[in-house]
């Protein structure tokens, strides 16, 4: 059974405004990175998986595949520690996929200049519709999960659900589950796909699209007062230990839910 690895939020051409404001909502974000194939990031690190801002540069390089690839909630990431296996795996299961892609990004660790590298291993764009889905294997995670980076002012602590809408819900649920290594269950508010460690949740909706992540916080009390304070972030509360936090000028919907 497969674990998260991150999910990704498109921010195309608006990184410094997307960065700006999570930077405000309290999320500690890493250094910018630059990808050896066109795309910038930030990363919102936890001891598990991990919040990525990516987006184009202005000028230069610009990875295409970002820039065709929908606006907001935007990519389903999955761990892999061996990306030739995973695709002969996934290519013996019939799922096609995409041969593995190697790429790399400049880091500045205690003054030292390092390379992070990855490998993933990609679903094509009509496999799961609603956005990028695909296998990343970390070859230096030493370079990304850092003590510096895993304390948020918000208590970011972790992400635990991924939700997707389909037109075709059991469909897209049984897909997700042969890619993963599991098996989907039938639920009352839709189909349960179990990861090592979090869940994709399927439920049915008219168009096909990524519709929320679940992120857990030490409490929500930090997230509710700077939401409150942010021009660019509506708050609503649920009880006592769950929100929703919605960003209009991402298109993004994030569920909250306190740890205690």
């Amino acid at each position: 059974m497969a674990a998260l690895d991150h999910v990704v939020i498109n921010t195309l051409k608006s990184m410094d405004a997307a960065a700006d404001l999570f930077a405000a909502l309290g999320f500690t974000l890493t250094p910018r990175g630059h990808h050896s194939l066109g795309s910038i990031n930030h990363l919102m690190m936890t001891p598990g998986a991990y919040l990525e801002l990516v987006g184009v540069p202005e000028s230069g390089l610009q990875r295409q595949e970002v820039l065709d690839s929908p606006f907001g909630l935007n990519g389903l990431v999955f761990r892999t520690p061996d990306a030739d296996a995973t695709f002969d795996a996934l290519t013996a299961r019939g799922l096609t996929v995409l041969p593995p892609v190697a790429f790399s990004r400049p880091v500045e660790i205690a003054g030292r200049a390092e390379e992070a590298r990855f490998r993933t291993v990609r679903f094509p764009p009509d496999a799961f519709p609603g956005g990028r889905v695909y296998f990343c294997q970390h070859l230096t995670p030493e370079l990304v999960w850092r003590e510096e980076w895993l304390s948020h002012p918000n208590g970011f602590i972790g992400i635990d659900r991924f939700v997707v809408q389909s037109p075709e819900a059991e469909a897209l649920a049984i897909r997700f589950a042969a890619a993963v290594g599991t098996i989907a269950r039938s639920e009352p508010c839709g189909w349960r796909v179990p990861l090592d460690d979090a869940e994709i949740q399927v439920v049915a909706g008219p168009d096909a699209r990524f519709l929320t992540t679940h992120l857990r916080f030490a409490d929500l009390d930090e997230l509710e007062a700077r939401a409150h304070g942010s021009r660019d972030a509506i708050w609503q509360r649920h009880g006592t230990r769950a929100g929703t936090l919605l960003l209009p000028g991402l298109q993004l919907t994030l569920t909250c839910r306190s740890s205690r």
